[in-house]
């Protein structure tokens, strides 16, 4: 792993192989596209000549079949990650997602445990039209027996995937392309419990909350950013983790600010935007609310190809502040 401690998110995923696979002689990696960098970008550079293509195995294009060849091997006891760069391509492999690694653990009373890490890598933008343009983590996120990882920062690009792949449960850890410019200094590595990762307040602040998860995590940072500006200190709080979901930091900041925009790059209906307002909303009396909770997502609608609709589809800063500024007008 290199020394250097500027990553960007990228390279924070690619520091995460690096370990893994350097300590862990039981992990491997599965799919399409892994050693090419048009497929997942620099988060795997170099990674089949550093460890063999033994480990490193790109795949003919079948998402069912490597996938279900991970679930395999994790019954066997070893670590695989699958990765799928699409998103979208991945929805191939559901029944050994949804059906098979979801439900193993259940089905037999926790005497077998699929411990695999499916990385889905959303890709959206660029004109690349609805069928290559989706986010899908509230689908995962419906699952019982799935754990959803879901990074915003440069540090959870790493870390979780660590603690992902370090997890006896099946695990969709989800990146998203449109973080990748990002970077950050990094500690040294220290191994996390995923059971025991929780939301995290990103900035503080005391008259709104914004709650959000993955790039929708940038949208409210840079949002509260442009708020404070015009003097409204908005608190942010990255949920890192959404399944199993545990809002209680979420819970406790609206409790403080009594205003909830929770952002969401994912649709509106039965999304997480709305899951999230639904839990916050059963645990907070309605006289603690000093304003009703908003959301900002994507239309109920398929992603569009042309270039000026595409900036009318995707939500944005300038819709999270004027959101935002009706929630404390």
């Amino acid at each position: 792993m290199s020394s250097a401690t500027n990553y960007n998110y990228g390279t924070a995923i690619l520091a995460a192989f690096e370990y893994l696979l350097g300590r862990y002689p039981e992990v491997f990696v599965i799919g399409q596209g892994l050693w090419s960098p048009w497929y997942v970008g620099n988060s795997m550079t170099a990674l089949d000549r550093k460890f063999g293509v033994e480990r490193i195995i790109d795949t003919p294009v079948s998402e069912a079949a490597c996938t279900g060849a991970a679930v395999g091997a994790a019954l066997a006891g070893m670590r695989p990650i699958v990765v799928h760069p699409r998103i979208d391509f991945m929805l191939y492999a559901m029944d050994a997602v949804v059906n098979q690694a979801a439900k193993w653990s259940h089905m037999v009373g926790g005497q077998a445990h699929p411990g695999l890490t499916v990385r889905a890598i959303i890709n959206r933008g660029g004109e690349q039209g609805a069928q290559h343009s989706q986010a899908l983590h509230a689908w995962f996120a419906h699952v019982p027996g799935l754990r959803v990882v879901m990074p915003a920062t440069v540090a959870d690009a790493r870390d979780l995937l660590i603690a992902s792949v370090l997890s006896p449960d099946p695990v969709v850890y989800i990146d998203d392309r449109w973080l990748y410019d990002q970077t950050d200094d990094l500690p040294p590595i220290v191994e996390l419990d995923l059971a025991d990762v929780r939301p995290k307040v990103l900035r503080e602040g005391d008259d709104l909350t914004l709650a959000s998860a993955g790039h929708s995590t940038r949208i409210a940072l840079d949002a509260a950013i442009r708020l404070a500006e015009q003097d409204v200190r908005a608190e942010v709080v990255d949920l890192r983790v959404l399944n199993p979901m545990n809002l209680d930091v979420v819970i406790e900041s609206v409790r403080r600010t009594g205003r909830l925009l929770a952002v969401d790059g994912g649709w509106r209906t039965c999304g997480l935007a709305g899951e999230v307002i639904a839990r916050v909303s059963e645990a907070i009396a309605p006289r603690e609310w000093r304003a009703a909770p908003k959301r900002l997502t994507l239309p109920d609608a398929p992603a569009p190809t042309s270039r000026v609709l595409e900036s009318i589809y995707y939500p944005g800063v300038p819709q999270a502040v004027a959101i935002a500024c009706e929630l404390v007008s």
